[in-house]
């Protein structure tokens, strides 16, 4: 997030203001503390154990979720809002991204099945875990590609950063039932790192067209236009009648006795 942030500046000419890296800097200590926090992957060793995982109702149905939203953001949002709004594409890529990292997790146990010397080809998990990771990448690919034609590369990479480890640790609990062994303290030290992420992806996104800097913070917070003064109508009705006389005609003193 930093690099394509200081690369976009240099080489794209495009400004981060002071907002904005600090909504950097605070997703990247909100994720931080996710990972710190994010118990350890249970062993997984052999495809078969990878298929029980998979077939598991709570994983089945969190998958059908990320799908149904998946569907919901390529074919009703992103047609109508994808130009506009930055999160849709960046969301697309996202929710895919918990597909691909499952399917390189279950190709990893592939691989070394097969130098082990395991039957892995003839599983028919194997060849569904490629499907889906080709299909996966590729969508991502395409998407980020549109957001990065439309919006500043240093917002998107970072939003995307954020929103993408938080999908990923996400399915990583609920694939693995991280979260059985999770105690007290990583529980709240997920939800502090994640509400940390919120924070920060509201002050990159929200902020992103103001010109806010070391140099000028001091005039920014002093251009502040001055409270409009009411007046009531007598104020108003001697104004407008003073201003029929000159200058020099003008009473010096004006008394209104009751």
């Amino acid at each position: 997030v930093p690099c394509s942030a200081i690369l976009s500046s240099y080489l794209l000419g495009e400004r981060l203001n002071l907002l904005g890296k600090l909504g950097c800097l605070l997703s990247l200590v909100g994720s931080t503390v996710m990972v710190i926090h994010a118990p350890e992957d249970e062993e997984v060793t052999t495809l078969e154990e990878m298929t029980s995982k998979l077939k598991e109702p709570g994983f089945l149905a969190y998958a059908a979720i990320l799908l149904a939203l998946c569907f919901l953001l390529i074919f009703c949002l992103g047609p109508r809002y994808g130009q506009s709004n930055i999160l849709i594409y960046l969301a697309i890529c996202s929710v895919i991204g918990a597909f691909s990292v499952s399917s390189v997790k279950g190709l990893g146990i592939a691989i070394k099945g097969f130098f082990a010397g395991q039957p892995v080809l003839q599983n028919p998990l194997t060849w569904i875990l490629v499907i889906t990771l080709v299909a996966s990448i590729t969508t991502q690919i395409n998407y980020l590609n549109k957001s990065l034609d439309i919006f500043n590369t240093s917002l998107v990479f970072p939003i995307y950063y954020v929103l993408f480890t938080t999908i990923v640790i996400t399915t990583s609990i609920i694939l693995f039932k991280e979260w059985v062994t999770m105690t007290v303290v990583d529980i709240i030290g997920t939800v502090c790192g994640f509400l940390t992420i919120i924070l920060g992806v509201f002050l990159l996104h929200a902020f992103k067209d103001m010109d806010v800097s070391l140099g000028n913070l001091p005039q920014v917070l002093q251009n502040e236009q001055p409270a409009p003064v009411t007046r009531d109508d007598k104020n108003i009705l001697i104004e407008v009648d003073n201003s029929s006389i000159a200058p020099e005609d003008k009473p010096k003193v004006f008394m209104l006795c009751t």
